[in-house]
């Protein structure tokens, strides 16, 4: 490790499950040091942000490869310690991104939510002046709407863009970036209140789908055309839905399952319209050095130029109530933007 004054402590704080199950399985605890390979660094971790995601491998919709499993996956800190090998060091991807301790980062690998991670550099971004706090909010959504607007489908000025849960913490940042590409938002959500923040994050058209009937007004709207691109992270229970939604050749970019799994379908589902559909995940867009510098720089200078706000909704204490709490009020459909957790010391 490239540091004189870092000692690697024997253990780590970590919020971890011992087994897949409901809120009560989430437990703080001691656990070793996380392995430090030679290309990794060291973050002391400061703020983690909450997603969906967490509660997928939290319940073993997805998959974990052991126990105990420490949650999170993403965060932002402070560099305590650089990588080791030579080759890495001398690397040009690694010496553009000028990592340097103390340095204030973003990251994103699996189990963040612990006093210290060791990561490998390229899943590191430097947070651009953003402090570490909207740095842990964003990081992972700003990626993912940047990503999928550019890969999934290609967002352009004059699309008509919906996104389902439009006043959660990913549906405000696509609302962001739809705008500014020009594109007309048209998006769910189920109170008044939350509305009126997606309007005021830009989106043009906002559906109480508890009041409204969903399919008539973006027919309304769009002249019966339909609109181009649906991104849906709610998944079964809006899926069939979408297909309606949809103008002839849009595209359907199934982004989560807050509702649960989409089931199976057939196919010819997608025939009547020539409909496109994809399951995109942010880290197939994200597998390598020059990627990761694309994405990381090109989220962190939206932010910090002011074209993605971030909205957090509640910061939530470093304990097991803490962040037993933040995933009920998660799934709770009561939230609004981002969910974080403070692992920062009172006094740091």
């Amino acid at each position: 490790m490239q540091s004189e004054t870092f000692k690697l402590p024997p253990t780590v704080e970590a919020l971890a499950i011992s087994k897949t199950g409901d809120v009560d399985v989430l437990e703080k605890m001691t656990l070793p040091f996380p392995k430090v390979e030679s290309g990794n660094l060291i973050v002391k971790i400061e703020y983690v942000g909450v997603n969906f995601i967490d509660t997928y491998f939290r319940k073993g919709l997805y998959p974990l490869s052991h126990f105990p499993a420490t949650m999170g996956g993403e965060a932002a800190g402070v560099i305590v310690a650089l990588p080791s090998d030579p080759a890495v060091l001398e690397d040009p991807d690694y010496k553009r991104q000028e990592l340097k301790i103390g340095m204030s980062v973003a990251v994103t690998i699996m189990g963040t939510l612990q006093t210290y991670v060791s990561a490998p550099w390229f899943r590191v971004y430097p947070t651009v002046g953003v402090p570490t706090k909207l740095a842990a909010a964003a990081v992972t959504g700003a990626i993912t709407a940047i990503s999928f607007f550019e890969e999934a489908y290609t967002v352009k000025a004059g699309d008509i863009v919906f996104i389902h849960a439009v006043a959660g913490g990913l549906g405000l940042l696509m609302t962001q970036l739809a705008k500014y590409l020009g594109a007309t938002v048209i998006g769910t959500t189920s109170t008044r209140d939350k509305a009126e923040l997606a309007k005021q994050h830009g989106a043009d058209h906002v559906i109480l789908y508890k009041e409204e009937d969903v399919l008539e007004r973006v027919k309304e709207i769009t002249g019966g055309v339909g609109v181009d691109v649906v991104y849906d992270g709610v998944g079964k229970d809006t899926f069939d839905l979408n297909f309606d939604l949809l103008r002839r050749k849009g595209t359907l970019v199934s982004v989560g399952n807050a509702s649960g799994p989409v089931p199976p379908f057939e196919p010819l589902k997608l025939l009547p319209k020539n409909i496109k559909l994809l399951r995109p995940a942010v880290q197939n867009y994200v597998t390598n050095a020059e990627e990761a510098y694309y994405y990381g720089h090109k989220a962190f200078g939206l932010i910090s130029n002011g074209i993605l706000k971030i909205n957090i909704f509640k910061e939530y204490d470093f304990t097991t109530e803490g962040v037993r709490q933040a995933h009920k009020d998660l799934v709770s459909g009561k939230t609004t933007g981002k969910l974080i957790i403070k692992l920062l010391e009172q006094d740091a």
